[in-house]
């Protein structure tokens, strides 16, 4: 049976200027959240992968809150709340020492209370622990239990509360889950029809589907089986806030893609044939690339288009330019509505993870390399040339190759992507993305 690792998910919670960036900016290590929130920055980056000790997992922030009025105030909270309830395995709720317990804090609290999802109280800004610890105090009048202090910016006591987020993930689950269902995350924009894929592919009328976006009720795992083979497919459907201005239903759409991507082997995203690829779809896609997902491009309403000898080819162009990055996804025109083609998305689900999964023999991989070398010569730089010694898989999921090099500044990405190419013409590795790692050896360690 094949085990199956799961990221946990955390989300932080809290009012505006508690320090929600510079906490997840602290975690990341890098400067990743940009505190100034002006749309379309892309690089304000809504999640971001944390290692800490021998644990991974992610962390989510759930969004920004404009600070104009107590009333805007309190119900952005309350939509974070929601957000971090359905999405996160744990909740960090922040909030300020300096500015002392608010009401707003307290009506949040009874929120995430009730949801039983496990919460770490933070208290940010406490830059001197004698100064302040009567002050943290008063916030275990919220009822969530023990308040952690911590200075995000002066990055103190923050190994204790990552103790404390630590203890809540399900150490078993984290390590191994029994399960050789293949699990298939359909992700996509608001209204492109990935509730009726799920419908059609079940044959009943199970999520509720309607013309205005984002009135699917729910995200729901609906185990399909096809041919006598399992599959769990995972949607992002639940897009419930309707009245939400674009950003916001932006932001939430990606934190939902994130948490379904991750708990996924294969990726299929849906993009409307009638409004073509967008720069959505290009970040939703740009979630399941990183994350290393086998990915699958449905075109969807392709029955709706008007088709002469050339529409698919130019479509085809258009995908492939838009989603540059991933080359290697594979890409499927279907009807969601009429059945047409859903048959060979499982075929190709099929194709996708195994490859996903597959692993190649080191004597083989270095007979390529040698052929690619020989073919191509490395390049080089002030007489120096790049010499490659060894490549080996050492991963799957996706398929990861490390390649020792004399040195590593020589080898730049077009001749990682060469080799790539080399690899891909002999083995396909359809759907799937390839990771390389470059390590060097000096020449006198061979």
């Amino acid at each position: 049976m094949a085990k199956r690792k799961s990221k946990p998910i955390v989300a932080v919670v809290g009012r505006p200027n508690v320090g929600k960036s510079t906490l997840f900016n602290a975690l990341a290590g890098e400067n990743i959240s940009i505190v100034k929130d002006t749309p379309g920055i892309t690089r304000d980056r809504i999640y971001a992968d944390i290692h800490w000790l021998d644990m991974t997992f992610t962390l989510i922030d759930t969004g920004g809150i404009e600070p104009d009025s107590k009333d805007v105030i309190l119900s952005q909270m309350r939509e974070q709340a929601e957000i971090a309830m359905e999405t996160a395995d744990v909740i960090i709720f922040l909030v300020d020492v300096k500015q002392g317990l608010v009401d707003a804090d307290s009506k949040v609290a009874d929120m995430l209370r009730r949801s039983h999802k496990p919460v770490v109280l933070v208290v940010n800004k406490v830059d001197s622990f004698q100064k302040y610890m009567a002050d943290v105090y008063e916030f275990y009048n919220l009822g969530i239990g023990d308040p952690h202090p911590i200075s995000a910016v002066n990055r103190l006591g923050i190994g204790d509360m990552l103790e404390a987020v630590t203890e809540y993930f399900d150490k078993e689950q984290a390590e191994e889950e029994e399960d050789d269902r293949t699990r298939v995350a359909i992700v996509g924009k608001p209204n492109v029809g990935k509730s009726s894929l799920i419908n059609k592919l079940l044959g009943e009328n199970r999520l509720i589907v309607s013309d205005i976006a984002g009135t699917t009720r729910d995200a729901v795992d609906t185990e399909i089986t096809y041919n006598g083979k399992e599959y769990v497919f995972i949607d992002t459907a639940g897009l419930r806030r309707k009245n939400k201005i674009k950003e916001e239903l932006e932001r939430y759409m990606i934190v939902r893609t994130v948490s379904a991507v991750e708990r996924a082997e294969v990726v299929v995203l849906m993009i409307d044939a009638e409004e073509g690829v967008t720069e959505q779809d290009a970040k939703i896609a740009g979630i399941a690339h990183e994350r290393g997902k086998a990915t699958i491009i449905v075109v969807n309403k392709w029955d709706a288009i008007e088709k002469d000898d050339k529409t698919i080819y130019k479509f085809t162009e258009k995908v492939r330019n838009t989603l540059s990055f991933m080359p290697y996804a594979e890409l499927l025109f279907v009807s969601a509505k009429t059945g047409q083609r859903l048959p060979k998305l499982f075929e190709t689900i099929d194709i996708v993870s195994e490859n996903h999964a597959m692993r190649v023999a080191t004597g083989v991989l270095n007979e390529i390399m040698a052929e690619a070398v020989a073919m191509q010569q490395p390049p080089s730089d002030k007489g120096k040339r790049l010499r490659l010694y060894y490549i080996t898989q050492v991963a799957v999921k996706p398929p990861t190759f490390v390649i020792f090099v004399n040195d590593k500044e020589l080898m730049h990405f077009s001749y990682t992507r060469y080799i790539e190419n080399q690899i891909r013409e002999t083995f396909g590795f359809k759907g799937t993305p390839l990771r390389f790692i470059i390590r060097e050896r000096k020449e006198k360690d061979q």
